[in-house]
């Protein structure tokens, strides 16, 4: 018999679980689930699942095509690791949006094939989520496209520039520590509930960042997170040497979003490891500053001409003065990843410092298990 197993949380069974569990059943003869506990999904996720571990597992095994569910044994990403090891199944499947190095690495240095679908609803239905049925999870994620640490005043004292931002429907549950502003996000959620009260984004943000930053803070979270968030579609923020910046362009025009969300495609790294030190080895200069300050500037005017070359590119050397000031942010993983996908990719850079999170591809053509995401609108 040919085992395949995959794992997950599994949380608010839906049709997009149940056509995930078939096509993958279909890999094999015997399909095997393996759950995260709710301790893993609460330390992955920062919340605890709506239905506790042994609810979704007596659930998922009463799925018609599976043949056994299982609670996963071991902890953090890979916390199924202790259960494959064990079964030692012939094939493990992932959806592309749950498609990492570290699982594929894994998985194939024990011999098991490892199989990448990717996310399609049944034949006739829409497409479903967990994150899309969860009314508590309504709040946006933000992505900054360029100019990121120029939001820090040990960076932009040295030059000043600008931030981009763009606020991202949660359409996809981000992990924690995926460089896309979860943990204001949580301040967020503690100060208005699910969604985002209706005034004004600059009163909202300014509110935001103080709460995030209360008195005594060592240190201070940037000002792009809450602007990212708060601010739909694009945004633009200018530093100069302060926490907050002295100006907040928005445009939440409607080409402008299409012509982003066209263009990148998210590859999932995991979450940031514990005790990742993006500071150490830290070398800021003031040419490397005003280089990410440029390359910000041309960021934004090729949005605004609707580019998608100069955007590649000007996300790609905004990158590149980053990490020729921080380092650490080139770990090998992403190192390997670049090598891959270099050549098919207009530009890239790495959601917020690194460490974990996504590589965020710049790229005119579809890319092999790529993640789209979807732009917040104005209010409706």
């Amino acid at each position: 018999m040919k085992k395949v197993l995959v794992s997950g949380c599994f949380d608010m069974l839906h049709s997009g679980h149940v056509e995930f569990f078939q096509r993958a059943a279909a890999c094999g003869d015997e399909l095997i689930v393996a759950l995260g506990s709710d301790k893993t999904v609460f330390d992955l996720k920062g919340r605890p699942p709506i239905n506790n571990e042994e609810e979704r597992r007596f659930m998922v095994q009463n799925v018609s095509c599976v043949h056994q569910a299982l609670i996963s044994s071991g902890s953090g990403y890979l916390d199924f690791e202790p259960e494959l090891r064990t079964l030692h199944p012939d094939v493990f499947v992932v959806n592309e949006d749950g498609n990492t190095p570290d699982k594929r690495k894994l998985v194939e240095s024990l011999g098991i094939e490892y199989v990448v679908l990717r996310r399609t609803p049944h034949n006739g239905l829409h497409p479903r989520s967990t994150t899309a049925l969860r009314t508590i999870d309504r709040l946006p994620y933000r992505i900054d496209l360029a100019g990121g640490w120029l939001d820090q005043p040990f960076v932009s004292k040295h030059h000043p520039g600008s931030v981009i931002t763009l606020s991202v429907e949660p359409t996809l549950e981000f992990n924690e520590r995926s460089g896309m502003a979860t943990s204001t996000r949580h301040t967020a959620m503690r100060l208005w509930g699910n969604r985002l009260p209706v005034e004004d984004p600059h009163k909202l943000a300014y509110m935001l960042f103080c709460c995030d930053n209360p008195p005594g803070t060592t240190e201070i979270s940037g000002a792009q997170d809450t602007i990212g968030l708060v601010f739909s579609g694009l945004a633009r923020s200018d530093y100069d040497g302060d926490y907050w910046p002295h100006h907040i362009e928005h445009l939440p025009d409607e080409d402008a979003l299409r012509f982003v969300e066209d263009l990148l495609h998210l590859i999932p790294l995991g979450p940031r490891r514990d005790g990742f030190a993006v500071l150490a080895n830290t070398r800021i200069t003031r040419a490397d500053a005003q280089a990410l300050a440029e390359a910000t500037t041309d960021c934004w005017q090729a949005i605004l001409h609707r580019d998608a070359t100069g955007f590649g590119a000007a996300v790609r050397r905004s990158f590149e003065a980053q990490t020729a000031m921080f380092p650490n942010m080139l770990t090998p993983t992403v190192l390997d990843l670049l090598e891959t996908y270099r050549d098919s990719a207009l530009g890239y850079k790495l959601s917020g410092a690194g460490g974990g999170g996504y590589l965020v591809l710049v790229a005119d053509c579809e890319v092999e298990n790529g993640i789209r995401i979807t732009a917040r609108r104005e209010f409706e």
